[in-house]
């Protein structure tokens, strides 16, 4: 790897030896990330990726090498050293062949060990930078491509003050897309309020939008300032919007024209200085056709248009969003939960989430909730999903495999089929057939290239 410093992941299930090896390796430079299980290692390595991982050979439920063979069943790239108290020629063997890049003894000298970190050090590029999903996006977990284009768009119209639309079903996180937006962008030391067009009744509606006079109205015993004026240098998102009634939709087009509001009841109006992102889970383009939204609105609001795909059109997420869920909730509730049994990883891989992200966090804190256990078993994972709908046929699930199975490759090879085939020991022709059956063009991949 190139300069900076190596972030390595140690496994080990003796604390002492934990500590020893960790003070070891830190004072060769590196930093150290400790796990005292394989399965808490895997919920480290689901969220963030070192540049190595050492294990001990002896762990309680999976041992050091069927770490790496699972390790390895997600990132081919990363290697893993396993460390043995006393080792075998049959285990070195057996070790090599499941991909282990060294195996060595407890008691090896300590520049024998960081010979062998040096040399798997030197076969890998640098990971992702610790912070690539921190700052203005740490709340959007995600390593799916069309996520993080997604996200490079977001980033480059967050830089101005143009009128953003964002579409998604239910669930997707519009309204985290919009405050990453507002972090990201010049406004970020001003307000972010979002009001939900379509949870407010008409007649209170118009008041949280552009604010009331006393006595405007019964009740009304003060002034009282809407979203766009408390929102004054900010952002306000208009979530829902496609849920807005028609009249109130007349008076968002003029305040967003004029840049002023009038409160209910008052003569004069208020100057207001927002920007404005809205979201539907709604097709605003039919709405506009059924007479039920303003076309003129509609083009006022999307000036940029983005689309957050669904949790099942971005399935390489859900490992990933389960284990930062499980990782926040265990910590609400005060358990200590180091992960998921790989039968309820599976059930989790093979459900569908008509819900989304809401409805997956929703799975995972009923789980958590309910677990006794440091792994959480299949049996409460099955119980959370809502019914037995939400698993899909195994045809499907076999096909959506073999597709992320197909982009893991290209990424890995940039875009080459013949890299590509070598690695899944298939020929080209049957790889091209297979890319061609699941709609899969190879050369977009290609700036994927060592990575």
């Amino acid at each position: 790897m190139g300069e900076g410093v190596a972030n390595i992941l140690l496994v080990d299930d003796d604390p002492d030896m934990l500590h020893l090896l960790q003070l070891r390796l830190e004072a060769a430079g590196h930093a150290v990330t400790t796990a005292g299980s394989a399965e808490q290692a895997l919920t480290i390595l689901a969220v963030e990726r070192p540049h190595l991982v050492i294990s001990d050979m002896r762990l309680p439920g999976m041992d050091g090498v069927a770490l790496s063979v699972a390790i390895h069943r997600d990132d081919m790239t990363l290697p893993v050293i396993i460390l043995t108290a006393h080792g075998t020629i049959n285990e070195a063997v057996d070790a090599a062949q499941q991909g282990v890049f060294d195996y060595l003894t407890k008691a090896c000298p300590p520049e024998e060990l960081e010979l062998a970190v040096s040399r798997a050090l030197a076969t890998v590029g640098p990971a992702p930078a610790a912070t690539a999903q921190g700052g203005w996006r740490a709340e959007i977990i995600t390593r799916n491509a069309a996520m993080e284009n997604l996200l490079a768009q977001a980033q480059l119209v967050a830089a101005g003050d143009a009128s953003v639309l964002i579409l998604g079903d239910s669930g997707t996180g519009k309204e985290l897309l919009a405050r990453a937006i507002h972090r990201a962008g010049p406004r970020a030391e001003a307000p972010f309020l979002a009001v939900n067009c379509g949870a407010i009744p008409e007649p209170l509606l118009e008041s949280e939008l552009f604010g009331h006079i006393k006595g405007a109205f019964t009740g009304a015993t003060r002034d009282h300032n809407g979203v766009f004026q408390e929102a004054g240098g900010g952002t306000l998102l208009l979530d829902e919007i496609g849920d807005m009634p028609l009249p109130l939709q007349v008076k968002l087009l003029r305040v967003l024209e004029q840049r002023e509001v009038r409160p209910v009841g008052a003569t004069t109006t208020v100057s207001v200085d927002v920007r404005i992102i809205s979201a539907t889970h709604r097709n605003l383009e039919a709405q506009v056709e059924a007479g039920r939204f303003r076309e003129d609105l509609y083009y006022r609001l999307k000036v940029v248009t983005l689309t957050i795909p669904s949790l099942d059109e971005r399935r390489d997420d859900v490992p990933l969003l389960a284990v930062h869920f499980l990782r926040r909730l265990a910590e609400r509730y005060g358990k200590k939960i180091s992960g998921f049994a790989p039968e309820a990883s599976q059930l989790l891989a093979a459900a569908a989430w008509p819900g989304n992200v809401r409805q997956l966090y929703n799975v995972v804190e009923q789980a958590v909730a309910l677990s006794t256990m440091a792994v959480i078993p299949a049996r409460l994972v099955g119980n959370a999903l809502s019914s037995p709908r939400d698993v899909v046929p195994l045809e499907e699930a076999r096909l959506r495999f073999e597709r992320d199975y197909l982009c893991q490759l290209l990424r890995l090879t940039g875009g080459s089929v013949a890299q590509a085939a070598r690695l899944a020991r298939r020929n080209r022709t049957d790889l091209y057939k297979l890319l061609q059956r699941h709609g899969i063009d190879h050369s977009l991949f290609k700036d994927f290239e060592h990575e």
